[in-house]
């Protein structure tokens, strides 16, 4: 969806005839915001900093671009884009470039004062304010926020009807996107809502790392580490790295390829402790011991040792103890993103490795994502990162929200990045979330009013990014109590559930048709759309699945169990990485979007046919032979998933 289409919904009519002759309405508002009042008109010789924001290309291809790179059966599989054949394939037509330029410079606007952005995607250039009203037949007044704070704006502009389909929007314009830098967002209208109806609560996507968010990993008991080591007769109790590797057949990496990567994302004030890490390396991963993690610090982002506790190093720890130890010798990158004070969002840390993302439709979300400087007190007072850091070839990241946390238009604008990004030969995986058909913390959509209640009731709560199509979501299974590595293993039923379910956003994507298309027909689950989304239209999830049951780490000093889909992510991430690997060492390209290979050849992983997702009242989702929304198509078989990405170009 482009924003232009998407500001119609909340600005009223657009394209309405103007008392220009050539000129059309392009954006209007009906009312001005909440705590927002107009005050004086702008004097006509102040200078205003103009953007255009030119009209993307492509979008509508994009699916069949990375098709194209990921599907088996394709020629030109593994062959992925570079960054800067991304950003030229999207940007806007030269067309577009020039017809934007040819207007300025014919209005009056030199073309010395007149810059394309780096990104290729935003027209620059300074204007007194009697040359923007001109140019947009308009009138700019400042408006006044109740903190105090002054914004420059108008109620209407117009465009020229042949230059319409060119621009998305114009700023400064009827856009209040000043960031406030006293905003208390409890206080903020909670206008904009969510696929489901429900109110988005401002701030929560910067949220999803603070201490007690239904994200991060469930604490089990503490443990003697005495006695299971190297011990795999007591799998079903603990889950140490050997387990692991029993389970899914993989074998301790031996080597380094340079241009081998595997990148942990982590949000402050989420950390790892050092002394946890050698804790656990010195009884699982010895050559690790005083080794670290190759830190890119985003938006201020560093390994925060003020709090200690499992709220805050539980996550951290769990991703690096296994991460590091299971593609050892390849190095681990940790992109810490976002100062402790304001942390940051998913989209903060994409800022962080495309640059051109910082601006693409419209940019950020002002009520949702992390603005640095960092305007509270403590805060990181750098710049924000655009771009800057390079993407590793697999990312994990065991976050996640609900659907129902945040609009379409953020959740689309963001999975399409997830799609540019895949198109680079990136591998993207998601942990599903721990509360089965629920969402974090265990939460359920009341049918009537479209609000969270208590989880006993109600709408099943799909969980982001796990619905986006592009990106690799994984499930959690379990060792059974008193079964061996050796059996085959369940759905998690320990302390979590494994999330799954069926987006009320994303459509089905084209590689997962037959498979959602074959669960309904055979294994048709017993609710109604009074549950969840049975169209049989959208997109399912999980895609895979990994052991997330009574996983053994080092926090603060012991040694404790943890429970989540936080454990299955850089598990299944490992061996992706041990994939790619193999794949290099050959002269071949990384794997890149895994979904359409696994769906094309799902015997390459274990199908999980036991246990289920319950939530919101019910048993939820139960797993069944082929693909089912609670542990996906299995769990990884690392001979057969070698054998099938060697034998592709």
């Amino acid at each position: 969806m482009r924003l232009s289409s998407f500001l119609s919904l909340s600005f009223g009519a657009l394209a309405l005839a103007s008392p220009a002759s050539n000129h059309v309405i392009h954006e209007k508002r009906d009312a001005v915001p909440a705590d927002w009042s107009r005050s004086v008109k702008l004097r006509s010789d102040a200078i205003l900093p103009v953007r255009i924001a030119l009209a993307q290309r492509n979008l509508d291809k994009g699916d069949d671009f990375l098709m194209e790179v990921s599907h088996p059966e394709s020629d030109k599989f593994g062959k992925h884009w570079t960054a800067k054949e991304v950003a030229e394939m999207f940007a806007p037509s030269e067309e577009t470039v020039n017809s934007v330029k040819d207007w300025l410079s014919d209005s009056g606007i030199p073309s010395d004062r007149i810059r394309l952005s780096q990104g290729l995607n935003w027209i620059h250039f300074d204007a007194s304010v009697a040359e923007a009203e001109k140019l947009f037949k308009t009138e700019y007044y400042v408006y006044e926020h109740a903190t105090g704070q002054p914004h420059v704006a108008c109620e209407e502009y117009s465009l020229p009807s042949h230059l319409r389909k060119h621009i998305d929007f114009v700023s400064p314009t009827v856009h209040f996107d000043a960031k406030l830098r006293r905003r208390d967002e409890n206080e903020l209208q909670k206008r904009q809502k969510s696929a489901e109806g429900k109110n988005v609560v401002p701030g929560t996507a910067k949220s999803i790392s603070k201490p007690g968010s239904g994200s991060l990993p469930k604490l089990g008991a503490s443990i003697d580490i005495f006695g299971i080591l190297e011990e795999l007769s007591n799998c079903d109790k603990y889950i140490t790295p050997d387990c692991l590797r029993a389970l899914y057949l993989f074998p301790p990496n031996l080597f380094a390829n340079p241009k081998n990567s595997y990148g942990i994302v982590e949000y402050s004030p989420q950390a790892y402790l050092q002394g946890d890490l050698d804790l656990f390396f010195r009884n699982f991963s010895k050559p690790l011991v005083g080794q670290s993690p190759i830190l890119n610090s985003i938006d201020g982002g560093y390994a925060q040792t003020t709090n200690q506790s499992f709220e805050y190093n539980g996550e951290s720890d769990l991703d690096l103890e296994y991460a590091m130890s299971l593609v050892y010798p390849q190095k681990v990158t940790l992109y810490q993103v976002g100062d402790p004070v304001e942390s940051g969002s998913f989209n903060n840390f994409l800022d962080a490795i495309d640059g051109s993302y910082c601006t693409y439709e419209g940019g950020d979300d002002y009520t949702q994502d992390a603005a640095y400087p960092d305007p509270y007190p403590g805060g990181y007072k750098g710049p924000e990162n655009c771009g800057g850091f390079s993407a590793t070839k697999v990312i994990s990241t065991s976050y996640g929200y609900n659907e129902a946390d945040l609009t379409p238009f953020y959740e689309q604008r963001q999975c399409n990045e997830y799609l540019k990004l895949g198109l680079q030969g990136v591998t993207i995986l998601y942990s599903s979330g721990d509360y089965g058909v629920a969402g974090n913390g265990g939460q359920c959509i009341d049918p009537t009013t479209g609000e969270y209640n208590d989880g006993s009731s109600g709408l099943f709560n799909p969980s982001f990014p796990g619905t986006c199509p592009y990106v690799t979501s994984v499930g959690a299974t379990q060792v059974n109590p008193g079964a061996s590595v050796f059996q085959p293993e369940s759905a998690a039923e320990q302390v979590i559930y494994s999330g799954g379910g069926f987006s009320n956003v994303f459509p089905l994507p084209s590689y997962q048709a037959a498979a959602v298309g074959a669960y309904f027909a055979n294994h048709n689950p017993p609710y109604g759309a009074d549950r969840y989304n049975n169209s049989r239209t959208t997109r399912g999830y999980p895609d895979v699945s990994a052991n997330g049951v009574n996983y053994v780490i080092a926090i603060d000093g012991g040694f404790n169990l943890v429970f989540g889909t936080s454990a299955s992510s850089p598990t299944f991430g490992s061996i992706i990485t041990l994939i790619n690997e193999a794949r290099l060492n050959v002269g071949k390209g990384p794997v890149g979007f895994l979904n359409p290979t696994l769906y094309a050849h799902p015997q390459v992983l274990n199908d999980i046919t036991s246990g289920g997702n319950q939530g919101c009242g019910t048993p939820g989702f139960t797993a069944v032979s082929g693909w089912d929304p609670v542990t996906g198509l299995g769990t990884p078989n690392y001979p057969k998933l070698l054998a099938l990405y060697l034998s592709l170009p």
